[in-house]
């Protein structure tokens, strides 16, 4: 794969700010690590504040990693989030202008879950759980509206950005690929789709254009190759709303509804099959989902143990703890950096 890369998450929000304290001394210590040690070639930096996602882009330019600038603003109607992505292209624009061809712009993510107004339900876990969902995606109910939105959205950004542009789709959304520059989709493995999970990538190779995965990764859980991204969910919202909460937090742990039992051995054998396997099919490159979680904080105790039910490549650690293979970072790598570490390096 041409492009090696990872996910890096400077604060989407859902509920919470998944990434609460932004200290861009942090942010350029693990875009350094990212490239050196992780060996990726290109991030793709997500989140929803603008001025977030410029810092951090900025940080990774500098140091030579490719940028893929994901504006992300969920659970917003049409008008909101055309218009946030607008004011997002011209912040682009801006960085690309600094770095020629290393700066693409991701229009958007999923927006037939993560818009309101493609399908019925107001927020994400809304229009996820609705019963009319799966039958309105098999009769292909959601395309035309969001065909549409894509249309006017992309109109809006090339008048802005003059760089490459994309869309992070599901692999299920039919989206108009010709008013893109390359084909992006969200594409995780689980058993349903085990036997074809390549085989669904082929009809995007008819449009001609490079094809990456924007999205893929395992959880940190015995499981987890069964389960691909289904299942989200498992924390304890409650739990992790008062442990968010200034002050008071430090003394409510976060919790699992549902505790599965550890295995980082086998998200690292994982996510390298995978890269095998998408290697093997000739896919342009992909983005592993994610390098880093600080919400979602590792503890020895099972049934506090976020980490196991997240995809990210680093266990983050609650408090002031620090890592020992990085002593200036509040995480430590599991066996899948070392892994990905390893594959990208070749």
């Amino acid at each position: 794969m041409k492009i090696k890369g990872v996910s890096y998450d400077v604060g989407r929000v859902m509920g919470t700010d998944w990434r609460p304290l932004f200290d861009i001394k942090v942010i350029r210590r693990e875009l350094g690590i990212i490239k050196n040690d992780l060996h990726c070639n290109a991030v793709r930096i997500c989140g929803l504040e603008i001025r977030r996602l410029t810092l951090a882009a900025e940080e990774a330019l500098k140091i030579g990693l490719d940028v893929w600038f994901s504006p992300e603003i969920w659970d917003k109607g049409m008008y909101k989030t055309y218009s946030y992505i607008a004011k997002a292209s011209e912040a682009a624009e801006k960085l690309r202008l600094q770095w020629p061809d290393k700066v693409v712009f991701v229009v958007a993510s999923e927006l037939t879950l993560f818009m309101k107004g493609i399908v019925n339900g107001g927020t994400f876990l809304e229009r996820l759980s609705n019963p009319s969902l799966w039958e309105n995606i098999k009769k292909g109910a959601h395309n035309k509206p969001l065909r549409e939105f894509l249309s006017k959205a992309v109109d809006r950004v090339r008048r802005e950005f003059r760089g490459k542009i994309t869309y992070a789709s599901l692999i299920w959304e039919g989206v108009d690929w010709d008013i893109f520059d390359i084909i992006g989709v969200d594409h995780y493995m689980e058993e349903r789709i085990r036997g074809r999970y390549i085989e669904m990538l082929k009809p995007l190779s008819s449009f001609r254009k490079p094809v990456v995965i924007t999205e893929f990764g395992f959880r940190t859980f015995k499981g987890a190759d069964k389960a691909g991204a289904v299942g989200l969910g498992n924390a304890d919202y409650f739990s992790l709303f008062l442990h968010s909460l200034p002050l008071v937090g430090v003394f409510f742990r976060p919790r699992l509804k549902v505790i599965h039992e550890r295995d980082e051995a086998l998200q690292a054998r994982n996510l390298t099959a995978q890269l095998k396997l998408l290697d093997g099919a000739g896919v342009d490159g992909g983005f592993i989902m994610t390098f880093v979680s600080p919400i979602y904080p590792y503890d020895e105790e099972a049934a506090y143990d976020l980490d196991a039910d997240n995809f990210s490549l680093v266990k983050s650690f609650s408090a002031w703890k620090r890592g020992t293979t990085y002593p200036d970072m509040p995480w430590e790598p599991k066996e899948a950096f070392y892994s990905v570490a390893e594959y990208y390096n070749k």
